[in-house]
């Protein structure tokens, strides 16, 4: 058997107050969501002003994140280079989330929606710095 870690509220908690001071910071108004390895939510939040469309987005591509692994960039990226077929697959391939990857092992994703989509990144990347992921 092989052992995986999951991510425990304390994580959550680390992951998501880094990723929203990097929001305030930039004084953007966004929905953060960081789900399990298999997609599901863990904690979301949409700030003050944010989107009301951003709470589905957000959720979303984490899920995607999750689900394969991959930056939700390369996703994005895979389509802009034509890879059309993809856009079948059940995920939302657009840029603004990240893998949480510890030991090899996808263990879950956060993802943010309401600003450019590489700002939406960002946020994601702060949240993982602070969980000290390397991705």
């Amino acid at each position: 058997m092989k052992e995986t870690k999951i991510l425990t509220e304390s994580d959550i908690a680390v992951i998501a107050q880094a990723a929203q001071e990097e929001a305030r910071k930039n004084n953007w108004k966004v929905t953060i969501a960081i789900t399990d390895a298999g997609g599901h939510i863990l904690w979301m939040q949409r700030m003050d002003g944010a989107p009301v469309m951003g709470s589905i987005v957000a959720a979303e591509k984490a899920r995607a994140s999750a689900l394969t692994g991959r930056p939700s960039k390369a996703l994005e990226d895979m389509v802009n280079n034509g890879r059309f077929a993809a856009l079948s697959m059940p995920i939302s391939p657009l840029e603004g989330a990240e893998p949480i990857i510890v030991d090899g092992n996808v263990i879950g994703a956060i993802g943010a929606s309401g600003v450019a989509a590489p700002d939406d990144a960002k946020i994601a990347q702060a949240g993982l710095a602070a969980l000290a992921v390397t991705v």
